[in-house]
């Protein structure tokens, strides 16, 4: 018999500010105790800024729109996808030193083992990342 994966842990938040705080404590709380001192700070981090570029940039009005978070271990890792409403498809950009702003998908680049962009089969964009499980790496 096969074995039967684990079911994915799902969520869906406001699409407001205080969302990003509530999202990665969810994330947070909903990993393993043996993997936190691997993986948490890492998958908080990549919480955070998605949920954050989600609210910001693929949301409209925050009474109507929710973000949504699905979190799921496999293939050794641990994947995130966050997906909002918005049509748009974000992209890695290059600020220069002086920007405020536009380094949240170069560090979901530098954390996350593998990420991409995907399009929602009925409406929105989904940005998908994973950890590995592995400790050294």
């Amino acid at each position: 018999m096969p074995e039967i994966p684990l079911v994915p842990v799902h969520w869906h938040f406001p699409a407001h500010p205080a969302s990003v705080r509530r999202a990665r404590h969810a994330v947070a709380e909903s990993l393993p105790h043996a993997l936190r001192p691997y993986l948490g700070d890492d998958l908080g981090l990549l919480t955070s800024e998605l949920v954050t570029n989600a609210i910001r940039h693929g949301a409209c009005r925050e009474d109507e729109d929710l973000i949504e978070l699905v979190l799921w271990p496999a293939d050794g890792h641990y994947w995130l996808a966050v997906s909002d409403p918005g049509t748009g498809k974000p992209a890695l950009a290059h600020p220069d030193p002086t920007s405020e702003t536009g380094r949240g998908l170069l560090l979901v680049d530098h954390l996350a083992t593998a990420w991409t962009v995907r399009p929602r089969p009925t409406r929105g964009t989904s940005v998908v990342a994973g950890l590995s499980l592995r400790q050294d790496g």
